[in-house]
């Protein structure tokens, strides 16, 4: 693989190279981090003072009131969210601000992601309707629902949307609708995920109905930091500053089915363990996705709501079988797609693939595992009768949902982020849009230098490497989309010892010393550099792209090197 390194070097006033240091400054140039007010707000926030206040939002005002209206009318309630980790998250905190704020009659309702889709769809309004509901809040879906939001009406329904999805030119007629990328909304930070914008909604109501509770709010920031990382939202301004704090509460969390999640899934999370995102990202959001994908959302909102330590042992169980199955399923199908990308679509600029007998739940994986390894728009969609249905992953030189809207005419209906997506399109029409939609990718990209290029932040030497400039590295956790893990090249290392470890040799332990002659010897691991790099012996002069980590055993602390690709010198 080609590294591409950050070779431009700033000049930064002399004040602030002695404060940080001269490579935490470039870090945080990369990330348009650059005055020395941003870089005193990145390293010093504080959740009193930056988390925004959301009562003064015009959208946000009318929806408190129509939700005050409905619990001094006795009106029957309904939250409507998305079965993803961010919608169950988000899901779970209004149906739990509504309840402790006194609300008597609300209920809940997330859609089967096979049988009814993304979104509000007519069958579950007449449901909804059949359960005495006069009011439905919907959370991180409802912005596309325009003739959904109709039907409500027709049956005796209002509806408050609140999404941060791509915004259509034609909004539904709802009550209130709140998206923080509607321009005319004063939101002060647009980048919240769907959980961030039911919490800036609960953050409204209980200073409007009960302000002396609102404290009570913080202990669902751990759902917040959950919601937030799991949609790869930016981790950057309001959201980092909710991520961060919900992360220390996950770690003393009071949910009861949690913590069983923890102790079923081995999971090593406490107060004395407190997670990064990488926990959440690759250990928490995964399970509760899980049930969503490959049965039904219910088993996950579920679990984040009971207080029964049985009940919510049986159910962390059936989650986290359901994330084992998941991820099997999921290894099958990547396999199957990646011989039709090897062949059928060496030399296209798309990848598109579609099979009755694919779960639909996990089709958003799938793609995204395609496209990160092709570098290709990848759409990849289950045969439901005669319509075809699933999901779109890019790549960041296609903006997916603008492409999606020249190829509208084509589709029952989309909805998504720039980066993500998911269609309806009927059978008949598939093989036009897979034309135009080509076409169009074809044409953004035809300038530009698509590469397999590893981006490396900066160059180190290993006399940069100490416990300051490491602390340093953990005040910019934490780490995920728009702010990730800092990734370094350090040339001329030499090997001083190594040893295979894993079932079937699959990982490379190092012992990393530079060729100069400094006396710093690293540990550094690997993972699955057996296979890519079988003929490493001791001696070898090597150049690595690393990132940096603590590695805590038996009461010893060390730097880590965690290897991501190595050239031999």
């Amino acid at each position: 693989m080609n590294w591409n390194i950050e070779n431009k070097k700033s000049d930064f006033p002399e004040e602030l190279e002695k404060k940080y240091g001269k490579i935490i400054l470039e870090l945080l140039s990369r990330r348009n981090i650059k005055t020395s007010k941003e870089i005193e707000d990145f390293f010093n926030f504080d959740y009193e003072k930056d988390i925004t206040d959301s009562l003064g939002i015009p959208e946000i005002a009318k929806a408190v009131e129509r939700i005050e209206e409905a619990g001094k009318k006795g009106e029957k309630i309904a939250i409507f969210g998305d079965y993803d980790a961010d919608g169950v998250t988000a899901s779970v905190i209004l149906y739990e601000t509504l309840t402790d704020l006194g609300f008597k009659n609300v209920i809940s309702y997330i859609p089967d992601r096979q049988t009814e889709g993304y979104g509000m769809n007519e069958k579950a309004l007449e449901f909804i309707k059949e359960q005495g509901v006069k009011l439905i809040i919907t959370v991180d879906c409802g912005i596309t629902n325009l003739a959904e939001v109709e039907k409500a009406k027709k049956l005796g329904m209002d509806v408050i949307i609140t999404d941060h999805h791509h915004v259509p030119n034609i909004l539904p007629k709802a009550v209130a609708i709140i998206n923080p990328h509607i321009p005319e909304l004063d939101f002060k930070f647009r980048d919240f995920a769907g959980v961030g914008v039911a919490y800036k909604l609960a953050q409204a109501l209980y200073k409007k109905i009960n302000p002396k509770r609102i404290d009570q709010l913080k202990w669902a920031l751990d759902l917040v930091g959950i919601g937030t990382i799991a949609d790869c939202v930016p981790l950057l301004g309001e959201n980092r500053v909710l991520t961060k704090y919900g992360l220390l509460v996950l770690s003393k969390t009071r949910r009861v089915g949690i913590k069983e999640m923890f102790q079923v899934g081995r999971i090593n999370i406490s107060e004395d363990n407190v997670p990064d995102a990488w926990n959440v990202a690759f250990q928490i959001s995964p399970r509760i996705n899980a049930a969503g994908r490959m049965d039904h959302a219910s088993t996950s909102y579920k679990l984040l709501i009971e207080k029964d330590r049985a009940v919510a042992r049986t159910l962390a169980l059936e989650v986290e079988s359901k994330n084992q199955e998941r991820q099997k399923v999921t290894g099958e199908i990547v396999r199957e797609i990646k011989i039709l990308a090897d062949n059928a679509f060496k030399d296209r600029k798309i990848i598109f693939a579609a099979n009755e007998h694919w779960p639909v739940g996990i089709l958003g994986l799938v793609a995204g595992k395609i496209a990160d390894e092709y570098k290709k728009p990848t759409i990849i969609l289950q045969k439901q009768g005669e319509e075809l249905t699933g999901s779109l992953r890019s790549i960041p030189e296609v903006d997916i949902m603008e492409v999606l809207e020249k190829c509208s005419e084509f589709l029952v209906k989309f909805g998504g982020h720039a980066q993500a997506a998911g269609i309806t399109i009927k059978e008949k029409n598939a093989e036009k849009f897979f034309e135009r939609f080509e076409k169009i990718v074809e044409e953004k990209i035809k300038d530009l230098d698509i590469s397999t290029a590893l981006e490396i932040d900066t160059e180190i030497t290993p006399a940069d490497i100490n416990w300051d400039f490491m602390n340093w590295l953990k005040k910019m956790e934490p780490f995920g989309e728009g702010n990730r893990q800092p990734v370094f090249v350090i040339k001329n290392m030499k090997i001083f010892d190594l040893k295979m470890c894993g079932n079937g040799d699959k990982h490379w332990k190092i012992s990393l010393g530079s060729a100069s002659g400094s006396p710093k010897i690293f540990d550094s691991i690997g993972f699955g550099f057996g296979a890519k790099f079988p003929d490493l012996k001791q001696s070898d002069i090597i150049d690595v792209v690393c990132n940096l980590c603590e590695d805590n055993w038996n009461g010893s602390k060390k730097i880590q090197l965690k290897l991501i690709d190595l050239k031999k010198v």
